[in-house]
């Protein structure tokens, strides 16, 4: 463990994680998140961002389209990643990601497409599932091929992912692959990690899972496969999945207990688990060492996925 990740860690735990336990308002994590952003993430050289708009579940949601360098190789032209951002589904936008996501595009060469999906509490579930729906299809009907989408996202947004999923299964073809750091798949909280990490984990506090309950879910039931997708029973077999996340977080076996229903109906699935990090530590790319070496574990996966089509032009 480097000695940035240990400031890091303890600095989490002092401010960030106290503040979290005394949140009763969105909006000033909402704020934090965005001036975090602003001054302490790092993108790399020749980031580019463009505003766009997608159909979504509501009718036209905001999105922005992210790249560092025009694709080095034809054959990546067509391929693109559609990334759904974290923030507890009350918190987050393409925006708090956008430095993140610019490193993700420098390290694989593919363009990417980040959903601003609607939030709670002023927009309650399903509204973000339906949003993330939308923009897969309205990516298909712009003529991208289902094949030639990689979907990812980060705790709540990874969620989304594999409500995606749920969404689609036996309605829709399938994605080339997923990813997704730390995401959270079961909204009824059963995970034995969070409890036995409520203490070690350095950011997320696990008594305050009213915030999702009562913001996002809002009377709703966590049974509902898309509130929860690790209780959905899947009709065809699922696409490749990466799961990057770390021992001693809350969310630990969230990733393990989706990877578990993937394999049992046939999906491969590659686990990436770290020590003693932060949530989503990814993030504070350019920050950290531990952040870099993370990022391009999951970089390697995504390029893995073209293999064939790049070496066939070369």
């Amino acid at each position: 463990m480097s000695l940035r990740l240990t400031l890091t860690k303890l600095f989490m735990r002092l401010f960030v994680k106290t503040r979290l336990r005394r949140l009763t308002d969105p909006a000033p994590a909402r704020h934090e998140l965005e001036r975090a952003a602003n001054r302490l993430f790092c993108a790399p050289p020749f980031a580019w961002y463009r505003e766009a708009t997608l159909a979504g579940g509501h009718g036209a949601q905001r999105a922005l389209w992210i790249e560092t360098r025009p694709a080095t190789r034809p054959a990546l032209a067509n391929k693109i990643i559609l990334y759904f951002h974290g923030g507890g589904f009350i918190a987050g936008s393409p925006d708090t990601h956008r430095k993140l996501l610019a490193r993700l595009a420098w390290m694989t060469g593919l363009r990417i497409c980040a959903p601003d999906y609607r939030k709670a509490p002023e927009d309650p579930f399903p509204a973000a599932v339906e949003d993330c729906v939308a923009a897969y299809k309205h990516l298909i009907q712009k003529g991208y091929r289902p094949e030639n989408i990689i979907l990812g996202g980060d705790s709540a947004g990874g969620g989304l992912v594999f409500s995606l999923l749920a969404e689609i299964d036996g309605v829709l073809p399938f994605p080339r692959a997923v990813f997704a750091f730390s995401p959270i798949v079961d909204l009824r909280f059963t995970s034995p990690s969070f409890d036995e990490n409520a203490k070690n984990d350095p950011l997320l506090p696990s008594d305050r899972r009213d915030l999702v309950t009562d913001h996002y879910l809002a009377g709703a039931s966590a049974q509902n496969v898309r509130a929860s997708p690790v209780l959905h029973r899947y009709k065809s077999t699922p696409p490749p999945a990466f799961f990057q996340f770390s021992t001693t977080e809350i969310l630990r076996d969230e990733s393990l207990r989706m990877a578990e229903v993937l394999r049992a109906v046939g999906g491969q699935v590659t686990l990436d688990e770290w020590p003693d990090a932060p949530h989503v530590w990814v993030i504070l790319d350019g920050l950290l060492p531990e952040a870099r070496q993370a990022l391009r574990q999951a970089a390697d996966f995504i390029t893995r996925q073209f293999h064939d089509e790049t070496r066939a032009e070369s």
